[in-house]
């Protein structure tokens, strides 16, 4: 949330600002924290708001920002330094900003893990809480090149899945615009020729005519039915149940679903492994996790997870009743759990799923393009053929 404020300063001169901060109080605290009496302070509208065309940040440039920031620790640069150089070497408006914002709190006091926090959008939380273990230990350098690793491998998993799912979209969405042009260009040449001949029609042939003159004439409703079914899917996404419900529905899909499914499971694994090692409190751990998975299927046996923790049970309790987490992730659960080397067990067996994810995407494309070929093969070769074959007996009948 963004708030507008007037205040007073040290030596009483009348100042204005904005500042970003998750509610009223927080902006409060952090304007006193700057030293400054509010007289005046609103949460600014959407037409208020600045409007600035900013380039989003994608994985490749935070990755490389990442370690060219631990870089600069590492060679001894004083984090304030360090941020300074980063924020004028980067050519992201985006990050160029935050950057600018974050130097200016650390130059107040704040911790690093507490500025970065403040830019939730492009900072996640996991993040936050890794470069709080560095400070803690004094490994900040380290962290945030394993974050590097991190991002760089979620990010190689995570187009494995979207590469897979991308063939069929293509070949669909090619389908549907090759038909309509069918229906909307091609097939009524040839309606005035079947009437004029009086022949009869064959049943599927009035079929695609009656179909043509449905999209040719409604196509607007039809574009309004989807943009309707969009819009409706988004809504439904916002209320838990449904959304769950997709989640598990996208796991248990032909093909595609173990590949989503094992592809949580990689995201889960290495997350978790990632701040264990990193001696972030187990609980902690686990909350974190639960943000960072997204799949809402595994998200909820965490919830349970994190409660079966705190009661002193072990992690693998609320697991071993749920489909989602199979034998091997459970038997490597328990026994880092037993010898105090979790964090490596879920690694390795992040490693292992990995490359099935890796082996099975490929599979899948190599499977699935004979498949889809044939699909719009059927139904570009079904309408053509609709119009083509009667014509053969009005011919016969001409000679």
């Amino acid at each position: 949330m963004n708030f507008q404020y007037v205040a007073k300063n040290s030596i009483g001169e009348r100042v204005k600002g904005k500042i970003e901060a998750d509610n009223k109080e927080s902006a409060l605290q952090e304007l006193e924290r700057e030293k400054l009496f509010v007289i005046e302070i609103e949460e600014t509208s959407v037409w208020n708001k600045d409007i600035v065309f900013a380039k989003r940040v994608h994985n490749k440039e935070f990755v490389l920002f990442l370690r060219q920031y631990a870089t600069l620790i590492h060679a001894g640069i004083p984090i304030s330094d360090s941020t300074k150089t980063m924020a004028k070497q980067t050519d992201n408006h985006t990050l160029k900003l935050a950057l600018t914002d974050i130097d200016k709190q650390l130059d107040r006091g704040e911790p690093l893990s507490r500025a970065i926090s403040k830019h939730p959008k492009l900072f996640p939380s996991l993040l936050v809480n890794m470069i709080k273990a560095g400070e803690a230990s004094g490994k900040l350098d380290e962290i945030l090149n394993e974050m590097a690793d991190y991002f760089e491998k979620e990010y190689r998993n995570r187009q494995r899945i979207v590469s897979a799912m991308m063939y069929p979209s293509i070949v669909g969405i090619i389908t549907l615009f090759l038909s309509i042009f069918l229906l909307v260009f091609i097939v009524p040449q040839f309606v005035g020729m079947f009437h004029s001949f009086g022949e009869n029609i064959p049943p599927f042939t009035q079929f695609i005519l009656n179909l043509s003159q449905i999209v040719g004439r409604y196509w607007w409703m039809l574009v309004l039915l989807l943009v309707g079914l969009i819009l409706i899917y988004r809504i439904l996404l916002k209320n838990e149940s449904f959304a769950y419900r997709m989640d598990k529905l996208k796991m248990k899909l032909p093909f595609l679903g173990v590949l989503v499914h094992k592809g949580a499971l990689v995201r889960f694994m290495t997350t978790l492994s990632t701040l264990v090692n990193s001696s972030v409190p187990i609980l902690q751990s686990v909350e974190i996790t639960e943000e960072v998975v997204e799949n809402r299927v595994l998200k909820n046996v965490l919830v349970k997870v994190r409660k079966s923790l705190e009661v002193g049970e072990s992690m693998t309790t609320p697991m071993k009743s749920h489909w989602a987490f199979p034998a091997l992730v459970i038997q490597m659960i328990q026994i880092g759990e037993k010898t105090g080397t979790l964090d490596q067990m879920l690694m390795k067996a992040a490693s292992f799923y990995e490359e099935e994810v890796e082996q099975l995407s490929t599979r899948i494309k190599t499977l699935i393009e004979p498949f889809m070929i044939i699909i719009l093969t059927v139904i570009v070769g079904s309408i053509i053929a609709a119009v083509v074959v009667p014509m053969f007996s009005l011919f016969e009948n001409i000679r």
